[in-house]
């Protein structure tokens, strides 16, 4: 599992002074993006080298309890499903140990012209050891 800590901005609220739901994307696309920097994958040289980005192509979000401006938030990331072109994620977000969000996001590895592409072996092996 993959921890990532994000501090709830004033701008990150809305006139309820609770954290804006569409905001919560946001923590979990800078959670993966900081998830796949820790286990080695530069997402800049997978483009250039293997022709290879990454898409959103399912989320799946549930929202619990209401993050406010100044909290401290935990978003934890578990891979939960390999396949050659896709990655399964368990994002949950945390205030402490109460979760606030529970997500599945699938992410599709994808060419350059938005055809689907097999990731690499060694992100998916990488992939799998953080999953462990």
């Amino acid at each position: 599992m993959h921890s990532h800590s994000i501090r709830v901005y004033y701008e990150d609220t809305d006139l309820a002074g609770i954290v804006y739901y569409a905001n919560y994307l946001k923590f979990i696309e800078r959670a993966r993006s900081e998830f796949l920097r820790e286990i080695g994958v530069d997402q800049v040289a997978l483009k250039r080298d293997a022709g290879v980005v990454f898409a959103v192509r399912r989320v799946e979000i549930d929202y619990v309890a209401p993050a406010v401006f100044d909290d401290l938030l935990i978003v934890a990331t578990t891979v939960t499903h390999i396949g050659g072109a896709r990655v399964t994620l368990q994002q949950n977000v945390l205030r402490g140990a109460d979760v606030l969000v529970r997500s599945v996001v699938t992410i599709a590895a994808l060419q350059e012209n938005g055809r689907p592409a097999r990731m690499p072996q060694n992100l998916r092996i990488a992939m799998a050891k953080a999953g462990e």
